[in-house]
């Protein structure tokens, strides 16, 4: 519902997958909607609303990252600057409506936009033409810079609830209450990540299969741990192309595929027919875990080392928790047997450091260290268990791997 005159500049600021886009383009059908009772917009049913949807209205503007930084560029300042970039979306917004209403911009992944990129979208921030509203969908504000944020109405995106998601995924028929609850918490609160792993035949079962393999990788050598670390980035590589696969079943009309989008489902495929990935460090095993990696784009493989990240971090938040003795709140659900062996033998605030790292390498990968190397560091650094008796706790997956 849009009442009264909408802000010129909009800065959603949340987790990704927590909604951001979703409530961006919510705006855009308010505000180009046609219905002539603004108490009424978006209506969902009129011709603007159906646009919006579909992703074809000529008053919407979409801007993205792109390129194997995923950096929005800014275009070139001489001529007439490529779509997808900052110049090129200033010079649509200076035009005059296509359907006599609104013009509104949704940037997705703000915080990608660099200082000169920033700079350049400034100007269109302060001084908007008539009619123009600008939203910025930004995982971290703090990448943006203060006189942008000054501009722009903020709105704060927290994670949801997890009942709130379970309710959500039945009332769209994406999963069945069991199935519900467990992406639920697998999700972190974030209902886009949830839906996409209902969507997906494969990304649910990737997942698992991640957050095993580094559980196992706790009573591995050293050795061991370097070769399996491999087998584990390709199968993240294969679980954000079958996410990718389950956010694209989403769309309203089916969007023309990408070759990204096609190597995410090739690599998942191929993930599938082979199985888990082995963990012996021989030299043959070796060739066979870096072949697939070298093959993935520098975007690619830096998407794949975050989302592993991403689930290393699940699984370390779930031994400190099973450290505690409350199963209620764990994530994996999966290894609900498995943890709490697992951290009776862990010391905690290794354990804790270790999570400080996770974070501090995630973002130097996004900075653009090679994620191999920083990936080699953490499986190294990943606590080993205080006592040998471990070996008797060991799960019967990482022994019928042995």
């Amino acid at each position: 519902m849009v009442l009264g005159p909408a802000p010129h500049a909009v800065l959603l600021v949340g987790p990704g997958s927590s909604g951001k886009t979703t409530l961006a383009l919510d705006l855009a059908a308010g505000l180009l909607c046609n219905d002539p009772d603004p108490a009424a917009r978006p209506c969902r049913v009129c011709r603007g609303c159906h646009q919006v949807a579909s992703g074809n209205h000529p008053d919407l503007h979409r801007l993205a990252p792109v390129g194997a930084g995923r950096q929005i560029p800014i275009g070139d300042a001489h001529g007439r600057p490529d779509p997808g970039t900052v110049r090129h979306l200033i010079g649509e917004l200076s035009l005059l409506p296509v359907e006599g209403g609104a013009r509104v911009a949704v940037v997705e992944e703000a915080h990608r936009l660099n200082e000169s990129a920033q700079n350049a979208l400034l100007k269109m921030l302060e001084e908007p033409p008539a009619g123009v509203t600008i939203v910025l969908c930004a995982d971290d504000e703090e990448c943006l810079l203060p006189t942008v944020r000054s501009r722009c109405s903020r709105i704060r995106l927290g994670p949801a609830a997890g009942h709130e998601i379970e309710r959500w995924l039945a009332e769209l028929g994406a999963a069945d209450p069991p199935q519900a609850a467990r992406l639920a918490r697998l999700s972190g609160g974030r209902p886009g990540l949830a839906l996409a792993y209902a969507r997906s035949l494969q990304a649910e079962r990737l997942r698992g299969e991640i957050a095993r393999g580094l559980l196992d990788l706790l009573t591995a050598g050293r050795r061991d741990r370097l070769a399996a670390i491999r087998g584990l980035m390709k199968s993240a590589a294969a679980l954000d192309g079958a996410l990718d696969e389950g956010r694209g079943k989403g769309l309203a009309e089916a969007a023309p595929e990408t070759p990204r989008r096609r190597k995410g489902r090739a690599t998942a495929d191929l993930a599938a027919a082979e199985g888990p990935s082995r963990t012996e460090p021989d030299a043959e095993a070796g060739a066979v875990l870096e072949a697939p990696t070298a093959k993935i784009s520098a975007s690619d493989r830096r998407a794949a080392a975050a989302t592993l990240i991403e689930i290393w971090a699940s699984v370390a938040r779930d031994l400190c928790v099973a450290g505690l003795g409350d199963a209620r709140h764990l994530r994996e659900m999966e290894l609900l047997d498995e943890l709490p062996p697992a951290a009776a033998v862990l010391d905690r605030a290794e354990l804790t450091d270790f999570i400080d790292r996770l974070g501090t390498i995630g973002a130097q990968i996004d900075e653009n260290v090679n994620p191999e190397l920083g990936l080699d560091v953490l499986s190294i650094s990943w606590p080993r268990p205080m006592v040998s008796a471990v070996q008797a706790r060991r799960s019967p997956a990482f022994d019928a791997r042995r």
